[in-house]
């Protein structure tokens, strides 16, 4: 079956020092684990095409589909605050750019198709585990309606991989609007390159700003779609773990799960990354974490903002001065909804906060708090019942100013607040059967998570880990 694809691949029209075009590295013995059907057709590509022994072989790195272009993209970054001034896909490879039946245009990449020159000493692959996760994530933030880099498919290369023990070989198929990330323009700011960051800039800006003015335009654009996107990580429970300046696009999409997780029980300081060790991502520093990203946006954008140096700096400040507001107002938005409110009061983010304390006091569960809240059971979240009470009666007087009557309103509340999240013990589940060629609890769980809001049929996936089954940190893929 003949494999298609419609590649314009703009990225590889910009000069070559922005990447270095080279083949993915062949595997062994590919064998398909998933295609993503619905995401197929919404990129125009044939499912079962790529379920093919041709697509296989494409998507494994054995093969390079007519029209791609494939390269590994440099960017440089902040990680944990130290800048690293060449980074660069060290074990991934832009396939092209295809256009959608509908014009829209995504990136194509492998991750895990081998060693590049930006590998920095490592083997350029990726194991098994970090493949279902970041399959089942991003999979599940498309479904919460969170912007999100997508997995179109992933395979086994029947190939070993080395990490603390011998594990599977993988490769993801990843889908993006673009990799642009704030680390790419690091990169040629860190290196005085003028001409590099306006070409960047104009590419950035046709491919997702096409309104914006210029550079500082731009800037608006990356700091509003971060504020909306921080507020709706904040509003599930969401940890990236590593919001380093190469993990944030200037898309807006989330990318890179690697040492991700949703939050159990709450609390406001929660790390889950292994090599976060002084909590510079922990849940609630992630909206300082996205203004200070989006300063070092600011600071490479600055180079190219014209020749008046202190109008530039002064435009640019107050561009990222306005990513607070922006932020509370979204955060604000989103947790009014959850708590089932749809009119303004000044004392509602007080209230919130307050609902947040008492969680956090008693180790409530995110999800399920939030799920419960308009139920006979809710107390039942809490440690300390008399001080939901004592909230649920505000509470309920603040309710007492809305319209809606109690079923709306909990209709309304179940359309925001998620029954199932990918919880990383049931990731972790999935991941073991995986190991051991045992593919059917990832299906199971990715088939439950498409759904979210809706109650699952096994309701055990709504559970909090019980002592046993904890999972305390989670680890990069590399």
């Amino acid at each position: 079956m003949m494999l298609t694809m419609h590649f314009d691949n703009s990225y590889g029209r910009l000069p070559e020092r922005f990447y270095t075009r080279m083949p993915p590295t062949p595997v062994s013995a590919p064998a398909l684990i998933k295609v993503n059907t619905a995401l197929a057709k919404r990129l125009g590509i044939d499912p079962d095409a790529l379920s093919s022994h041709e697509g296989v072989a494409a998507l494994a790195g054995n093969a390079v589909p007519e029209g791609a272009d494939p390269l590994a993209q440099v960017y440089a970054g902040h990680q944990f605050g130290g800048f690293s001034p060449r980074l660069g896909d060290g074990r991934a490879l832009l396939l092209g750019e295809v256009l959608a039946p509908d014009g829209a245009r995504f990136d194509i990449q492998l991750k895990g198709s081998g060693p590049t020159p930006y590998s920095r000493m490592g083997d350029g692959r990726a194991w098994l585990g970090p493949v279902l996760r970041e399959y089942l994530v991003s999979e599940a933030m498309e479904a919460l309606g969170v912007p999100t880099t997508r997995a179109l498919a992933a395979v086994l290369t029947g190939d070993t991989v080395v990490r603390e023990a011998p594990l599977p070989g993988a490769v993801l198929t990843r889908v993006a609007a673009s990799h642009i990330r704030v680390g790419t323009f690091q990169y040629f700011a860190s290196q005085g390159d003028h001409d590099a960051l306006r070409d960047l800039t104009e590419h950035a800006i046709a491919r997702h700003a096409p309104d914006a003015d210029g550079p500082l335009g731009l800037l608006a654009e990356v700091t509003r779609r971060q504020a909306s996107l921080i507020a709706r990580w904040m509003g599930l429970g969401f940890i990236h773990g590593v919001m380093n300046t190469d993990n944030m696009t200037i898309s807006g999409e989330t990318i890179d799960y690697g040492p991700c997780a949703f939050m159990d029980a709450y609390h406001p300081m929660r790390v889950f990354s292994s090599i976060d060790t002084g909590g510079r991502y922990a849940y609630a520093r992630q909206p300082d974490i996205a203004l200070w990203n989006l300063a070092q946006l600011a600071t490479s954008l600055l180079l190219i903002m014209g020749e008046d140096k202190d109008a530039a700096l002064e435009a640019a400040q107050g561009v990222i001065d306005g990513f607070p507001d922006l932020f509370r107002a979204e955060w604000l938005r989103i947790f009014r909804a959850k708590i089932g409110l749809t009119t303004i009061e000044d004392g509602d983010t007080a209230l919130i906060h307050r609902l947040l304390d008492v969680m956090a006091a008693g180790g409530s569960d995110f999800t399920n708090t939030f799920r419960a809240l308009h139920s006979d059971v809710a107390a039942d979240q809490f440690a300390d019942r008399d001080a939901f009470e004592d909230w649920a009666r505000e509470w309920r007087d603040r309710l007492e100013r809305e319209d809606a009557t109690p079923e709306d309103r909990a209709a309304t509340m179940d359309r925001v607040n998620p029954a199932v999240i990918p919880r990383t013990h049931r990731i972790e589940e999935a991941i073991q059967a995986g190991v051991a060629g045992d593919f059917e609890p990832f299906e199971a769980l990715l088939a439950t998570l498409a759904r979210p809001f809706d109650v699952p049929e096994n309701t055990a996936l709504m559970r909090p880990p019980t002592e046993d089954e904890v999972v305390p940190q989670t680890f990069c893929g590399t």
